[in-house]
């Protein structure tokens, strides 16, 4: 960002293109599986075991896995993460991504686990 604006800022993510929205869907990795990986941050996908560290009261500290990614708005739905709707019908409440750590990645796609490990082996 180029702006020290608050303004500026709040537009700019807001109308970023989606190849950019995509890297500000990034949370940090807990401490031993940045340890492993070499890496401080990754991109949150569905699957993806999160703990929420700000937040509500309620919400903090909740742990759950990641159930849909919403890359538009950077907001996550979490397992066990909700609000009541005024008819009483509890509904999933997005987090912001920035809010939340990783503890356990999914490694079910092959390219996301030779992307993370690249890091480490350069280092190596």
């Amino acid at each position: 960002m180029v702006s020290s604006k608050a303004r500026v800022q709040r537009k700019a993510q807001a109308n970023a293109p989606a190849h950019v929205k995509r890297k500000m869907l990034s949370a940090h990795l807990s401490k031993d599986l940045a340890e492993k990986y070499g890496k401080r941050t990754a991109r949150v996908c569905a699957g993806d075991t999160v703990a929420v560290l700000r937040g509500e009261e309620n919400v903090r500290g909740t742990e759950g896995k990641v159930i849909e990614v919403f890359t538009k708005t950077g907001r996550v739905s979490i397992e066990g993460v909700t609000i009541k709707q005024a008819d009483g019908t509890a509904v999933a409440r997005p987090v912001h991504a920035s809010n939340l750590v990783i503890t356990k990645l999914n490694l079910e796609d092959p390219l996301r686990a030779e992307a993370l490990g690249k890091k480490k082996e350069a280092a190596e």
